[in-house]
Parts: structure tokens; C-alpha cells; sequence
């Protein structure tokens, strides 16, 4: 047993230091981190201390980032046996960038299909190289594995429910975790707290971070026979339709030994089982005879949240709104916003010597966060807009993606997480395409004409 006292504040914690995991993890380089000309004041006796709300790939490489860093860290899940219902769907690049072991990956999609309300099939990954695929993974597995990742870096993993956060009425005061163990309530004085704790962030009502919008995900894991399970051996379905979901679409996805079929919606949450019922029936022939071994469902944000840095509080993953309108990624952003922030914590704090202020994690985090991804977000809310608002703009979506220039940007982009090189010449056909497509679709003209200007705006 272990006690802690925080010099700036009276509250003794004792917990049990967890065992160290006896399995061996793939190597991280060492975290190096440039000093900088800062006016904090120095830490004097310990390092910095910071709180991880939120065990998911957000939450475990924030810790991972601040522990390997130099800062003490404590991560706190609340239920590390759950898993979040999500696609499972990976970009290649995050395999190398988070060195995620080969062990972890269910299935490598190499094809997929895209079927329209008038169930026109188009077969997009047909320019996918012979290396490169999308990884589907079950989030129990790899959440687990990452935050075993972040124990072994030297964080403290506590199995337990936060239910408040105290915030200090000056800057010398330490932030208050309050959270049950076992039925009992416990208190953990911490310089910095991240909110990885998901959509209903408990962190970010604490800080008054403002609400957004929310969908909802409904998923249903399906074990079928073996035959039809062949068929979705290495391939996944997306489906659009006003059957599937108002305003996104529908998927299969395979799994280890099952499928995920699942929709989600924000317009029209109440009615999630009707349009699970509806993915279900247009995908009915290839799944018959399945079993649901599992059903979840989860909101999902639908964009970041107004405040996402407030006092020595960032939110990350969920939390912060962090997840791709028209495709619905989250995974992937979710653990690169949480490494960035507990980086620029290290930075800001010159390796936990130095206690950090509102305007390191803005400059250091936010700042870096916003330059590299918001127009990312921006453009993929603008194509949500135009093409999944009715079954017209869904046809053009699907004929559009038939287009092979169309798929090699949209994989070169997805699978990198960075602005493909394109061709100008073709750049020009694709748009003349969509515009095309738009037309035979009868949109141009009484559709764009009501179209929100203020979305356009953003990119102006």
C-alpha cells in the first residue's frame, strides 16, 4: 500500500499499486521533447500530477504519452472489461504511428461495396495496392491492450468510476477527482486532469464546455454459418438509404468470427431500431441464419464541442467532439488527439518539472490540433450535407464512387491521414462528375439553392 499527499493540498489517497503486466509490448521511441523558454513556475519536490479520465484509445495514449514523458499519471476506467459499439476500423498508417501488433487485427478489408437506396453496387477499393488494406478490430481487445500498453510505460490504472471533479477557485489549488472502489469513495489532488470519458463527458460538464449535437450508434454483432461467413471474409458493406438512416448510412463490417451490422442517426434518434431493422432487411439474405451474440448501442458526437481547453482541463477523443461527420471515424482521431495533448503537457511542462496554465495546453494542444485536423472535419461535415440528405443525393454519392480517381484519393487520404497528391486535370473531371451526378440525380438547382451558406462559409 502507497499513500500520496499533494503539497497543495491537504488529502491523503491511498490505493494499491497495480502489478506490473508480465507481457512484453512492441517498442515505442523514447519521447524527446524540445525545451522552450517558459515563465511556469517550477515543481519543487515531485513531478507534475495528472488524471486521465476515460480508458479508451483516447484516454490510454494520453497516459502513455504523459507517463513516458516524465509526469505521474493516473488513468481511470471505469469498466475495462466494455466495449464501446463501434465499426472497428483502422487506418493502415495508425498500425505503425501507435505500433499496434499484427495479433490484434480481426480482418483485413482489401474490398469493399457501396450500395445505393436503389441497391446500385459499387465495388470501391478496386485501387488499393497489394499491401494495403483497412484493419477491422473489437474495441475490447484493443482498448485492453492499450491501456495494458500505458500501465507498462509506468501509469497508474485505476478500476473505478469518477463521479466529480472539483475545480479550483485559484491557480495554485489542485484539481479534486472524487470516484468510487469497491463502494467506497475516494479523493485524488491532481495538477491537470484530460477528459477521455466519451460523448456524455462528465469532465466537460465540470468545465461548462458547452454541448453539441450527438448521433446515436446501434450494433448488432451476428455470428453466422461458416459459409456465409466466408463471404465477408476480407470485404465490407456500406448501405445508404432512407431505410438505413436518415442522414448516414448502414454497415457490415467482419469481425474475428462474426459480423457487426449496425446504422446510427442524430436526426432521428427515437426511431434507431427501425433503421436497424432496416439495414437488417436489406442485408437479410447474407446474414440469414446468424445468431446476435451482442447488441450496443452509443452516442456518437457530431462535432467538437465549443470548449475543448478551459484552466489546466483539455478534452480529448469523444470528449472533445472529435469524430468525422459523413464516415463517422473516431478511432484513430481519438488516440492522436489524446498522444498530442499529453505531449504538449510534457512539452509545457518541461518534462513534469513545471506546472503548466491554460495557455500551454492552447498553445501547445489546441492550437496544434485545429491546424492539422478542423478542416479536415469542416469538409467531411460539408459532404454529409450534400450528399446524405435523401435517397437522390445518395444515388449520386454511389455513382460518383464508382469513379476510380474518386477511390484512389478518398483510400490515399483515409489509409495516410494525409491530402493525397492529386491531378489537377482529373481534380477538374472529378468535380465536373460530381456536378454530373448531382444533376442526373435532379439536385443541382432546387436542393443546393436551400443549402445552409454558413457551411460554405467555413471554407472561405
Amino acid at each position: 500500500m502507497a499513500a500520496i499527499t499533494h503539497p497543495l493540498h491537504s488529502l491523503n489517497v491511498t490505493f494499491r499499486t497495480p502489478t506490473p503486466p508480465s507481457y512484453r509490448f512492441t517498442h515505442i521511441p523514447k519521447l524527446i521533447i524540445s525545451a522552450f523558454s517558459t515563465t511556469n513556475k517550477p515543481i519543487s519536490g515531485r513531478r507534475l500530477i495528472a488524471a486521465v479520465i476515460g480508458g479508451g484509445p483516447a484516454g490510454s495514449s494520453t497516459a502513455e504519452a504523459l507517463a513516458s514523458g516524465g509526469v505521474e499519471t493516473y488513468l481511470f476506467e471505469r469498466s475495462p472489461a466494455g466495449a464501446k459499439p463501434c465499426g472497428g476500423a483502422i487506418p493502415l498508417c495508425m498500425l505503425d504511428e501507435f505500433s499496434i501488433p499484427p495479433e490484434l487485427i480481426d480482418r483485413k478489408v482489401t474490398h469493399m461495396k457501396i450500395i445505393s437506396p436503389s441497391n446500385l453496387t459499387v465495388d470501391f477499393g478496386k485501387t488499393l495496392k497489394s499491401h494495403e488494406y483497412i484493419s477491422m478490430v473489437r474495441r475490447e481487445v484493443l482498448d485492453s491492450y492499450l491501456r495494458s500498453r500505458a500501465e507498462s510505460k509506468g501509469v497508474t490504472l485505476l478500476k473505478a468510476l469518477v463521479t466529480k471533479l472539483d475545480v479550483p477557485t485559484s491557480p495554485n489549488q489542485p484539481y479534486i477527482i472524487h470516484y468510487t472502489v469497491n463502494n467506497r469513495i475516494k479523493y485524488l489532488p491532481v495538477d491537470v486532469v484530460v477528459g477521455a470519458d466519451g460523448a456524455n463527458s462528465r469532465v466537460a460538464k465540470s468545465i461548462h464546455a458547452g454541448n453539441y449535437a450527438c448521433a446515436i450508434a446501434y450494433q448488432e454483432r451476428i455470428k453466422l454459418p461458416e459459409d456465409k461467413m466466408e463471404y465477408y471474409q476480407n470485404l465490407a458493406e456500406m448501405y445508404v438509404g432512407d431505410d438505413v438512416s436518415p442522414d448516414f448510412y448502414g454497415w457490415v463490417f467482419p469481425k474475428c468470427d462474426h459480423v457487426a451490422v449496425g446504422t446510427g442517426t442524430v436526426c432521428s434518434k427515437p426511431n434507431i431500431k427501425r433503421y436497424q431493422q432496416g439495414i437488417r432487411s436489406r442485408v437479410l439474405p447474407k446474414i440469414a441464419g446468424g445468431k446476435v451474440i451482442k447488441v450496443e448501442a452509443h452516442p456518437i458526437p457530431e462535432h467538437p464541442r465549443p470548449v475543448r481547453v478551459r484552466g489546466r482541463v483539455a478534452l480529448v477523443g469523444d470528449a472533445a467532439g472529435y469524430v468525422t461527420k459523413c464516415s463517422g471515424e473516431g478511432i484513430y482521431f481519438a488516440a492522436k488527439s489524446g498522444r498530442m495533448c499529453g505531449e504538449a503537457i510534457v512539452k509545457a511542462s518541461e518534462g513534469g518539472h513545471r506546472m503548466i496554465g491554460e495557455s500551454d495546453l492552447r498553445r501547445e494542444y489546441l492550437k496544434q490540433w485545429d491546424s492539422n485536423y478542423i478542416t479536415t472535419f469542416r469538409f467531411l461535415d460539408l459532404l454529409q450535407h450534400v450528399f446524405y440528405g435523401n435517397n437522390a443525393a445518395r444515388e449520386a454519392l454511389v455513382e460518383l464512387c464508382g469513379d476510380e480517381y474518386v477511390q484512389r484519393m478518398t483510400f490515399e487520404s483515409y489509409l495516410y491521414k494525409k491530402l493525397a497528391n492529386g491531378n489537377r486535370w482529373e481534380d477538374l473531371k472529378m468535380v465536373s462528375s460530381t456536378i454530373g451526378s448531382l444533376i442526373r440525380c435532379k439536385l443541382v438547382g432546387k436542393e443546393m439553392e436551400s443549402f445552409d451558406r454558413r457551411i460554405l462559409a467555413k471554407f472561405v
